[in-house]
């Protein structure tokens, strides 16, 4: 009888793909079901009054508070709109501090008279609800007794229905905060952030003489790469399905080696679910446009167009959870963990980022007129000022017991914040610095018409992939967060960073300006100054390298490679005051992020010990056990047959595998010791540093002694799923 390990991979070798939809559905073109499950503009403008469409119409596109006298109109024209596609309930959708989102299901129908019920949905039950608020991380801005929070409809973001088996659900983007008014959520800080940079963004529109452009959002494009493991396989994996890694396992004889993987042919199985998922996203409005396989087997990657930041949010949680929903249809577990498997490639979340004013333009584009380019060298040096003071504040962005595996990994940039531009930008900017700069003469320059600052290149740049904030044409990529996180902590940051520094500049101008000084001659004195200021984080090469390590600290660029020592930088004043002074944060809801940040890092470490704790005493070591006592009976015979002198080769074989159970025995008795220490400890900061310190090594202690002993002990008495299996089996 062949194991479970042998069943299920003979089931998964078996198994074949799934058609992705209907026959009708598969009939119809992308545009015709893109955004079909989403109230959004066309539908609002057919079923509401002139008036109450244009209102909100308003409100979603400049983020102007709803009026709640047309809260019932639209509540109305909703519900009936839900109805028709088979919506049974409503709920206001969230996204609190767990980096999940949240729902609470409400019935549409009520009771009526003599039995009856009536389907109702009123302003009041749209732009509000009450979940309870005690069991969701706060950080100590609520106390367990104190259970109420509310959830508020975000309007400037489209509800949306997700069709389930048995009818649908209206989803309500909504609003997450505490009774004290304090925000429990992500969404919260993300609106504030954005609304700040636009007002810093336009006093510099302004300063140029654009008058139109009446708000400026920032643009998200968020690549999400993620693994597909078969789910008999998965299922002999407690730790992928607890942990969403794996927390032991010998490397596979065959991994990325041989870069055969990367834009392959997709999978059968794979590509149905994908085409699958990307069909749910369409109905859902979210602009999916890339697939392909990444670097690692196994490893495959979705990416969508770009959108204002707080609906690519959204979109981005919506993904995620669609995949987790959407995988188990074609037989497989979907990982969104930053490190699953060990010796191959991690899963990140580039964050490509850019700023667009309400006419259209890309701040970050360089123009065609020479005051479009001297426009875009302010947004550029903003944001070079930004990432320079302000590293430690984006570095938050990216922070989580998952990505401290992959940041520096050689596989996704270092911790260490700097920028990349590309050589071309990067002789204009010395050359700004200094006219004397001997730049490369083979590229044909665009005139900035300031002839004191040297012209523009036509062309983008290359890409530098061990870069964590790259420029690539008009957008900076952000490449070092991590493919399960929210992409709002980090936007927050980075909005955040570059409003701060848009403030600084346009303050500069503005006062020059006011002194009697032109735009122009400002510029010229400005921009040298900024570039030469920031240039220090500045750099082209490879950023994997020790002696990039070595560079950045001789310029004082910070190193937090990890989340503990990143946390303990919300305590810098300079962080604080960035996030404080523009309204970002209160102080208190600063320390709770903190403090809920630290807690997330203690626990997910301890969970991780507890299951690899278990899967070393129930599954390797009863293995191990076997094996030895297996090998010394076999011993023993020999030794009785043949004399001892015959059996030095068994004996020592013997004597290794001793060593290495004994070894696995001792290390496992070291976790139980660190697990009891960082369970002993209250104060979550302290937690997270003594399960860095004590139990993260423990466990990589055991993880060691377990994978040695797969690589030794027969292959039919292995119990787990190994790499070969799990990577290669589609």
């Amino acid at each position: 009888m062949l194991s479970p390990r042998f069943q299920a991979v003979s089931q998964a070798m078996a198994t074949q793909a799934r058609r992705a939809a209907t026959e009708n559905e598969r009939g119809l073109l992308a545009d015709k079901i893109f955004g079909m499950n989403v109230f959004g503009l066309d539908e609002m403008r057919r079923r509401l009054p002139k008036n109450v469409f244009e209102e909100l119409e308003q409100t979603m596109e400049e983020g102007h508070r709803l009026n709640p006298a047309i809260a019932d109109v639209v509540a109305n024209a909703m519900k009936d709109w839900a109805i028709e596609h088979q919506a049974t309930h409503y709920t206001h959708w969230f996204q609190p501090m767990t980096g999940l989102t949240a729902e609470k299901h409400d019935a549409f129908l009520t009771p009526s008279q003599k039995g009856h019920v009536i389907s109702s949905f009123s302003g009041k039950m749209l732009i509000s609800s009450e979940p309870d608020a005690s069991s969701f991380p706060s950080g100590g801005l609520r106390s367990t007794f104190e259970a109420r929070g509310y959830t508020a409809w975000d309007p400037t973001v489209p509800v949306f229905i997700i069709d389930e088996p048995y009818g649908a659900t209206l989803h309500i983007p909504s609003f997450f905060f505490a009774f004290s008014g304090e925000a429990l959520d992500r969404k919260i800080p993300l609106e504030r952030s954005i609304e700040v940079l636009s007002k810093a963004a336009l006093r510099i529109l302004r300063l140029f003489g654009n008058t139109e452009a009446h708000f400026v959002h920032p643009m998200v494009g968020a690549e999400q790469e993620y693994f597909l493991v078969d789910s008999h396989l998965a299922a002999l994996r407690p730790d992928l399905l607890l942990c969403g890694r794996t927390l032991l396992g010998a490397p596979a004889a065959k991994g990325q080696e041989m870069e055969d993987h990367y834009f392959g042919a997709i999978p059968e199985r794979v590509l149905a679910f994908m085409q699958d998922l990307e069909h749910e996203l369409l109905k859902l409005g979210i602009p999916c446009k890339t697939r392909h396989n990444e670097v690692a087997p196994g490893q495959f990657e979705l990416a969508p167009v770009f959108e204002e930041a707080n609906m690519a949010c959204d979109h981005n949680m919506l993904t995620m959870n669609m995949m987790r929903h959407i995988a188990p249809r074609h037989g497989f577990l979907c990982l969104l963990h930053e490190k699953p498997f060990a010796g191959v490639n991690g899963s990140g979340k580039h964050n490509n980022w850019s700023l667009v004013d309400s006419q259209g333009q890309n701040l970050l584009n360089p123009g065609k007129t020479p005051k479009d380019n001297a426009q875009f060298l302010v947004f550029l040096a903003a944001v070079l000022a930004a990432v320079h003071k302000h590293s430690p504040l984006l570095r938050l962005g990216t922070i989580g017991a998952g990505n401290d595996h992959r940041l520096g990994a050689n596989e996704a940039p270092p911790a260490i914040l700097s920028v990349y531009v590309g050589e071309e930008l990067n002789d204009v900017i010395e050359g700004i610095i200094d006219p004397a700069y001997a730049r490369h003469e083979n590229k044909k320059p665009m005139e900035i018409g300031v002839s004191s600052l040297p012209a523009l290149p036509v062309d983008q740049s290359d890409r530098n992939r061990t870069s964590p904030f790259a420029f690539t044409g008009n957008k900076f990529e952000f490449r070092a967060v991590g493919s399960s996180q929210s992409i709002a902590p980090a936007n927050i940051a980075l909005n955040a960073a570059v409003a701060a520094s848009l403030d600084e500049i346009a303050n500069t101008l503005e006062a020059a300006v006011a002194s009697g000084k032109t735009i122009t001659t400002a510029l010229q004195e400005l921009l040298p100054e900024t570039f030469s200021r920031h240039k220090d984080i500045l750099f082209n090469g490879n950023g994997y390298t020790q002696e990039w390590v070595e560079e950045a600290k001789r310029r004082g660029l910070p190193n937090d490679d990890n989340t503990v020592s990143a946390l303990d930088r919300y305590n810098d004043p300079q962080v604080t005051q960035v996030f404080v002074s523009q309204g970002i944060f209160s102080e208190r809801e600063m320390q709770a992020r903190q403090e809920i940040l630290y807690a997330n890092y203690a626990k997910t470490l301890i969970i991780e010990g507890q299951q690899l704790l278990e899967l070393g005493k129930t599954r390797v070591l009863p293995v191990a056990n076997g094996a030895l006592d297996q090998a010394a009976t076999r011993l023993q015979h020999l030794t009785e047959t043949l004399g001892k002198d015959a059996c030095q080769q068994e004996q020592l074989e013997l004597t290794e595998l001793h060593g290495k159970v004994q070894a696995l025995r001792q290390s496992l008795k070291d976790l139980v010791a660190a697990l009891a220490a960082s369970r002993a400890e209250a104060e979550a900061r302290r937690q997270a540093k003594v399960a860095k310190q004590h139990l993260l090594p423990a466990m990589q202690a055991v993880r060691a002694c377990c994978d040695k002993l797969e690589e030794d002990l027969e292959d039919s008495s292995w119990p787990l799923p190994k790499y070969s299996e799990l990577l290669w089996i589609h």
